[in-house]
Parts: C-alpha cells; sequence; structure tokens
C-alpha cells in the first residue's frame, strides 16, 4: 500500500500554516505557556500549548464562521490551507476523516448553560448542531462538496491515526479517489481541570526524559490530503498501518503491554513490505507520562533491540490529545520531505531504565521509512509507516 500525501494544513500552538510549523519543528521549542484564558488556581497544573495568533477569519468567511465552534474553526482553517496548497479542488466524492479526542466540550457546557438558564424553546440551536464531535468534519465536507465517507473517531490520544487508517483502508479499496484526514482537539476549562486533578498534566512536559511527569494539554488541527492517484509530487506516502489493543491498561490509565505494542508496530511495517531495520527513525507516542512513555519505550526496545533507530517526540513542543497525534503525522510527513529529523523538545537527562535517548538537536540523514506511534490510555495502539518512495 502506498497512498500518496500532497498537501498539509496546520493550526497549532505558534505555528500558523505549515511554513510556521516547519520552523517550530526545526527550532525546537515548545509552545507550552502558562494559561491566561481561564483561572487554574487551585489546581495542579497551570500551563498548556495553546492556540495565541489564530484569526479564523483569515480562512473562513464571517457568515459561516459565526456558526462554527471553536473545534470547527480551527478543522476548517486546517482544511482549506490544506486544499490552497494542493491548488485545485478534491474530487466530489473523496471522503473526511478526523480524530478528536474529547470533541466540543466547551459547545456542549455553553448549550446546557443556556439551556439550564432559559430553558429548551430558548436554548440556541445553533449550539446544539455544533455539540456533536462530527460537528468539524461535517463543516468541512459541506464546505468543498466531498461526498464521500464523513467519519470521526473518538480513540482518544490515537484518534487521528486511527482515523488516517480508515481513509486510507478505503482509498486502496477505491471506495474513493482521495480524502482529507487529520484531528483536532481544543483545551478547555473543563477539561483542563479533570486531567490535572487526576494528576494526569505538567506545566513542563519532558517526553522521555527522567524527570518526567506527565503531559501537557495541547489544542490545534492538523488536515493531511492523501490521494489514490496524485496530479502533483507527493510530500510522502502512507505506507502501512497497525491497529490493537494493550489488555493491561485500565479505563483510564496507560498499561504494561509492551509485547502487544511492539506486536502492533510489526505489523504496520509488515504492511509496509519493509523490515523492521528498514526504518529510519521513530516518532514515538512519548508525551512526558511515566507509564506511557515507560511502556512503549519497553516496546520499543523489544522489537529493535540493540539497533534502536533514532527516536523523534514531538508532544513536548504542542501537548497530547488527537490534535497532537494529527501534528505528530504531520511532522513525520514533514521530515521524509525534508530528509531532517527536528530536536525534541523537553529531553534533557537520559533515563538509564528506557534505553533510549531522543534527538537533541535537528540533523539532516537519509530517511526512506518513519514508524509513527500513537498510544491511547485505556490500551489503544495505531501505528503507521510513512515513506519517501512510492514503491
Amino acid at each position: 500500500m502506498r497512498i500518496a500525501v500532497t498537501s498539509i494544513g496546520v493550526v497549532a500552538p505558534d505555528a500558523i500554516g505549515l511554513d510556521a510549523f516547519r520552523a517550530l519543528l526545526a527550532s525546537g521549542r515548545s509552545a507550552v505557556a502558562p494559561i491566561e484564558r481561564f483561572d487554574t488556581s487551585g489546581l495542579s497544573a497551570h500551563a498548556a500549548a495553546l492556540l495565541r495568533d489564530f484569526k479564523p477569519r483569515d480562512f473562513i468567511p464571517p457568515l459561516k464562521m459565526r456558526r462554527m465552534s471553536a473545534l470547527s474553526r480551527m478543522t476548517a482553517a486546517a482544511a482549506r490551507m490544506a486544499l490552497d496548497q494542493r491548488g485545485e479542488p478534491l474530487p466530489n466524492d473523496s471522503g473526511v476523516a478526523l480524530g478528536t479526542a474529547f470533541g466540543t466540550v466547551q459547545t456542549s457546557v455553553d448549550y446546557m448553560t443556556e439551556y439550564v438558564e432559559k430553558g429548551a424553546s430558548l436554548a440556541p440551536p445553533q449550539l446544539f448542531a455544533e455539540s456533536v464531535a462530527n460537528a468539524p468534519g461535517s463543516h468541512v465536507a459541506i464546505e468543498h462538496d466531498l461526498r464521500g465517507f464523513n467519519v470521526t473517531v473518538t480513540q482518544r490520544e490515537s484518534s487521528a491515526l486511527a482515523a488516517a487508517m480508515y481513509a486510507s483502508s478505503q482509498i486502496v479499496k477505491g471506495s474513493v479517489p482521495a480524502a482529507l484526514i487529520g484531528g483536532v482537539d481544543e483545551v478547555t476549562e473543563m477539561t483542563f481541570s479533570v486531567l490535572s486533578r487526576l494528576g494526569a498534566l505538567s506545566d513542563t512536559p519532558r517526553p522521555l526524559d527522567a524527570r518526567r511527569d506527565g503531559y501537557a494539554f495541547g489544542e490545534g488541527s492538523a488536515v493531511v490530503i492523501v490521494e489514490r492517484d496524485p496530479s502533483r509530487a507527493p510530500l510522502a506516502f502512507l505506507s502501512g498501518f497497525g491497529i490493537g489493543r494493550d489488555t493491561t491498561a485500565t479505563l483510564s490509565d496507560w498499561g504494561s503491554g509492551d509485547e502487544k505494542i511492539a506486536e502492533v508496530m510489526r505489523q504496520a511495517i509488515d504492511d509496509a513490505e519493509i523490515g523492521v531495520h528498514d526504518v529510519d527513525a521513530i516518532y514515538a507516542s512519548a508525551s512526558g507520562s511515566r507509564r506511557a512513555d515507560t511502556v512503549e519505550a519497553n516496546a520499543i526496545a523489544r522489537l529493535f533491540g540493540e539497533r534502536v533507530p533514532p527516536v523523534v517526540a514531538t508532544k513536548g513542543l504542542f501537548g497530547e490529545y488527537a490534535a497532537a497525534g494529527a501534528l505528530q503525522l504531520a511532522a513525520a510527513i514533514v521530515a521524509i520531505y525534508e530528509q531532517a529529523l527536528p530536536p525534541s523538545a523537553g529531553f534533557e537527562t537520559v533515563d538509564p531504565e528506557l534505553h533510549i535517548e531522543p534527538t537533541r538537536t535537528r540533523e539532516s540523514r537519509p530517511l526512506r521509512h518513519i514508524l509513527v506511534s500513537s498510544l491511547s490510555a485505556g490500551g489503544g495502539i495505531v501505528c503507521a509507516v510513512v515513506s519517501r518512495e512510492a514503491a
């Protein structure tokens, strides 16, 4: 399987647009900063990777923008950028597949507040329409007249890669000629408060670092266009996927099933019709969680032995959740296109128990195949291979 990636649209913390995203990756500078959007006093965490310079009106007509939630605006803008980069509309029978961990939480809160205060007859119907997780994908399909499948996946941290896997399988089957794939999430006061009280968050994410103590919550969107028969030179190719579940995981935490994770990684590699040691780099799911980073590092060591390729941890840059999964995939595509690996933000101190030292500086090197790993609390595992060549 080789599905061409022809363009990327990005709405990320400190990086609106692909050029800004490439610059952020190359800099290794974290976009995590203190929160001013809502009050964090009384919580254990006070920082997140938030959008600061995003102006939806630059991408969406005002009348349409007023009908969209923040989540839909992020996605619509990222899709607009991806299509502008492509240079021409997609065929009408193309599909849309997005991932989101939490969906439109703030819109749901706003609707229920109006419902309680004013009653059912006066609660704004537009807020209700925007309160469902598939609203962003629906806006994209309507705006660009895309009449193929329209799917939204909610699989926590691995939502975006699961959506990409579904869309790619449909392109291979011939159900659609192309698709918009990606992910989106927003940082809301409610979700941030819950995650902070669970002890999951850190103000200083340090993926794979000995001092790691949690991840940063991040928001944004990335949309990637994938096609069966591209009319322009591809940036890269999606060449393999694997999916599975770590049954040792609890409902809201990661498990210890490194053997299963290694098996799913191998599934993706086998699906790409390459060998384990053809993998030139790993874009790890690592976000700074002690348990998640440990089980992933153990899986990498189990699969690759003493010949572990360079490991990149991108979530120190822009935080964790479904948007981060899409941004992680976009970052791997950029690496293949540029033939260079970025530094891993937040990493300083080697953890001797992990046997992995992620990238510290930007390094140009030959990259044929990159393994992208995505683990979710609750045991979800999705892996993908991004390749340079069509075969």
